[in-house]
């Protein structure tokens, strides 16, 4: 079976108004021109989902001891080090692959939640059905995502002011409070455990984002690409 060769991948831009934008881009841009040449994108890459996993293997072991949230804030910690500086590298540098780049910084981004998502759904901090539906809404969300990049040329990274690095932080946080009391009050509604409230609020909160994402997606492209009025006689 023969394939035809890969085509360019069509220039897109990058967008993001988290709330720590700036900063971290600042921050990012001086640690890659200080980096070792003989560190490069990809081994920040396979640094960054380590990380990762490492997070989700710390808050799998939240079952046998608080001190696991020591595991959690330093692979997230790494992680942001990883994920978010592979790419910095690469333009400071002048080494982009774009095509490749794109795909596997994406392929890690799933790979990475799920390891979060399935340690959290081991932990004791979040019921496995909470963890399936928080991954679900990710999914949903990085699909659209990555379909309106192609089709549209604008690679959206945050979302309400959120992006990767903001989110980690709350979960960050959230780890540390859970290491103190995995519960929180709801008054009237009784205590619930933390990560289950959270991962409940984000599931909605992406699906909010899918739905207007999509049908705002679906109009600015339907505007671009008109339905043809048929051939002329």
């Amino acid at each position: 079976m023969s394939h035809s060769p890969a085509q360019p991948l069509a220039a897109h831009t990058r967008e993001n108004t988290g709330l720590l934008t700036t900063v971290e881009t600042r921050t990012l841009r001086w640690i890659a021109q200080r980096l070792p040449s003989r560190v490069n994108s990809d081994h920040l890459s396979a640094l960054g989902l380590g990380a990762m996993a490492a997070a989700g293997l710390s808050f799998a072991a939240f079952r046998f001891s608080p001190w696991a949230v020591v595991g959690v804030v330093a692979a997230l910690v790494v992680n942001w080090f990883g994920d978010s500086l592979d790419g910095t590298v690469a333009r400071v540098r002048n080494q982009q692959r774009p095509r490749y780049g794109f795909y596997v910084d994406h392929v890690i981004d799933l790979a990475g939640t799920t390891f979060l998502l399935a340690g959290l759904a081991c932990s004791g901090l979040m019921s496995p059905l909470t963890a399936a539906l928080a991954l679900a809404g990710f999914l949903l969300v990085s699909a659209e995502t990555y379909l309106a990049t192609h089709a549209s040329g604008v690679f959206r990274m945050s979302f309400m002011g959120f992006g990767p690095t903001e989110l980690r932080i709350l979960i960050a946080i959230g780890a540390l409070k859970a290491a103190a009391d995995p519960w929180v009050s709801l008054g009237a509604i009784g205590s619930v455990r933390l990560f289950d409230l959270g991962a409940v609020i984000a599931a909605a909160g992406m699906a909010i984002v899918f739905v207007v994402s999509a049908i705002r997606n679906t109009l600015a492209l339907s505007a671009a690409d008109p339905r043809p009025t048929g051939r002329q006689a």
